[in-house]
């Protein structure tokens, strides 16, 4: 059996790759088989067909370290909390992996609705309700301003969209990342700024 998920993972790993490279049509399932070094058959006693394939690695895409339990009590921590926020969000967009699924995520959000429809679902159920949710109990504690939360929580996340972005633009070109690095702790500084009491 552990062989068995060694192979689905590796699978996996390989579709990444070759749909960070050339997109969901452009990696067939026999370039899948060629990376991995098994037959194309031999994909078929793992994965249906490559719609499923797709489907595992959409799963991770949405998978996230920052955990939302507590909310009320880690939104108490204002600034804190929402540094803790971007620093998991600056540590997924640094990891290679992570990246790769990323650059899958924008290939694909314009050609595969099942994509779009997660993507719109797990970032506004998981992201921006969780912190506007966040936002509404700071303002109810006299920390930030009152205002719309939910507007709020998507001013303070479309940056962080767009860093992201960049950072994977300038791995694409082997472009040093340093100066855009320290930029999600500006936003934390600069976002809190204009909504602090």
């Amino acid at each position: 059996m552990p062989k068995q998920t060694n192979t689905k993972q590796k699978i996996i790993e390989a579709a990444i790759d070759l749909i960070a490279k050339f997109g969901y049509r452009g990696a067939s399932v026999r370039k899948i088989a060629k990376e991995v070094g098994i037959r194309e058959s031999a994909i078929y006693n793992h994965f249906k067909n490559k719609e499923e394939i797709l489907k595992q690695i959409i799963a991770e895409i949405f998978v996230t370290p920052f955990e939302f339990k507590d909310i009320e009590e880690k939104a108490k921590r204002g600034k804190s909390f929402l540094r803790e926020f971007v620093v998991a969000y600056k540590l997924i967009a640094f990891d290679k992996k992570k990246e790769k699924l990323f650059r899958v995520l924008v290939i694909e959000l314009f050609q595969n609705r099942a994509l779009r429809e997660s993507f719109i679902q797990e970032f506004h159920q998981k992201d921006i309700q969780q912190i506007s949710q966040a936002f509404f109990i700071m303002m109810q504690n006299g920390m930030i301003r009152s205002g719309d939360p939910m507007f709020m929580a998507q001013e303070f996340l479309a940056p962080l969209f767009y860093i992201r972005l960049q950072v994977s633009l300038l791995r694409i070109d082997a472009k040093p990342t340093t100066s855009v690095s320290t930029q999600f702790e500006k936003h934390v500084d600069f976002f809190w700024e204009s909504v602090a009491q």
